[in-house]
């Protein structure tokens, strides 16, 4: 048997790459709890450009964030041929367990290992907002999302 190859899969993790306006995101595929047509949301009252809305999901009425808008990436929009993925929530919030981003399309499942994936060091020290890091994987370009501060970003809006 050979163990380094062995040891080299238990390295492998299964990743999500999800399409947002002007960028490619990279989460944990156990992040995502499913993935929707887009619907027009519901308006909430005062939110920020990047808040779309309220959609309903399984009995609950979740935020739908556009990350574009939050990351200052893209003005994105929702319609034909958008997607909206469901993400559980880090916080372990029990009035926000999970909330939507909207996407370009479905999401796509990927193998990440330690050979694939590298930091991406392109000069720039600053990340916008929302992003934990910028990385290459198989040489592409992609954001890896910080879910935690989009989370509070989320919590502070709703709580104005």
């Amino acid at each position: 048997m050979n163990t380094s190859s062995q040891n080299d899969s238990i390295q492998d993790i299964r990743g999500v790459l999800i399409q947002v306006g002007g960028a490619r995101l990279l989460l944990p595929n156990a992040t995502i709890s499913e993935v929707l047509s887009y619907a027009d949301p519901e308006p909430v009252e005062n939110a920020p450009e990047w808040l779309l809305g309220r959609i309903r999901w399984r009995g609950w009425q979740l935020p739908l964030v556009s990350f574009s808008r939050i990351a200052g990436l893209a003005e994105e929009q929702g319609g034909l041929g958008s997607k909206v993925a469901v993400l559980k929530a880090l916080g372990g919030d029990a009035k926000l367990p999970h909330f939507a981003m909207l996407t370009q399309g479905f999401p796509r499942l990927v193998t990440v290992s330690r050979d694939t994936l590298v930091a991406d060091a392109d000069g720039s020290d600053a990340l916008p907002k929302g992003v934990q890091a910028r990385v290459l994987l198989n040489d592409d370009a992609v954001l890896i999302p910080d879910i935690g501060a989009v989370e509070a970003s989320l919590h502070e809006a709703l709580a104005a």
